[in-house]
């Protein structure tokens, strides 16, 4: 079960957008890495490839290393840590190890 999955909210620990928020578009390479939306920009030289297209230099989204992720809890308002935990039913659920509520 991994900690950090697609829509999670997360804020972002190390880096260049340290402290920034943002919500997580998808998960790649095994889970290893995320892409967050509109954080972690980098700049692509783009050229015109159609008539009707337009070329330039635009701003895409890079992948992050999850471990410099932490989701953002929104019952407690910072970023904590997650735990996992089966229920009575025998399915996983995750929680906010610092105010234990369900994510």
């Amino acid at each position: 079960m991994q900690k950090i999955r697609k829509n999670d909210f997360v804020q972002i620990t190390k880096g260049k957008d340290k402290g920034k928020q943002g919500k997580v578009i998808s998960i790649i390479e095994d889970g290893a890495r995320a892409i967050v939306e509109g954080l972690n920009l980098s700049k692509k030289h783009k050229r015109q490839s159609r008539q009707d297209q337009k070329g330039g230099i635009i701003s895409i989204e890079m992948p992050l290393a999850v471990s410099n992720l932490m989701i953002f809890c929104k019952h407690c308002s910072k970023p904590s840590r997650v735990g996992s935990m089966i229920l009575k039913d025998g399915t996983k659920s995750r929680f906010c190890k610092a105010c234990k509520e369900a994510l």
